[in-house]
């Protein structure tokens, strides 16, 4: 079995992805013929035992975007209902996200 990194496997495609899977017996990854490369990629980094920390700041970032969604409501209803106190301390917490966000963009470029 050759030798992957995060990196490599990344910017392969599916069909690439699922040749490697062909050739490794595991249970987890019975049915990859179907998946798609977000499902697959994690499952080939387990069975590989190859470091996803990459993946994590992919779930950070969709946590955080999440959040900015909510934040971005709120802050919709605030203004509607003028009460400009809660309105500022929802934008201060909007910013400290969108922060966070382009802290991880520069760390990972």
């Amino acid at each position: 079995m050759a030798e992957y990194t995060y990196e490599q496997l990344k910017g392969m495609t599916v069909a690439q992805l699922r040749e490697i899977a062909q050739g490794i017996t595991h249970d987890a990854l019975e049915g990859f013929s179907v998946w798609h490369k977000d499902h697959l990629l994690p499952v080939l980094c387990k069975v590989l035992s190859i470091p996803t920390h990459h993946i994590a700041a992919g779930e950070e970032k969709a946590r955080i975007k999440a959040a900015i969604k909510k934040l971005k409501t709120r802050r919709a209803e605030c203004a509607k209902a003028g009460d400009e106190a809660q309105m500022a301390a929802v934008r201060h917490q909007l910013h400290l996200l969108k922060h966070r966000l382009r802290n991880m963009a520069e760390q990972a470029a």
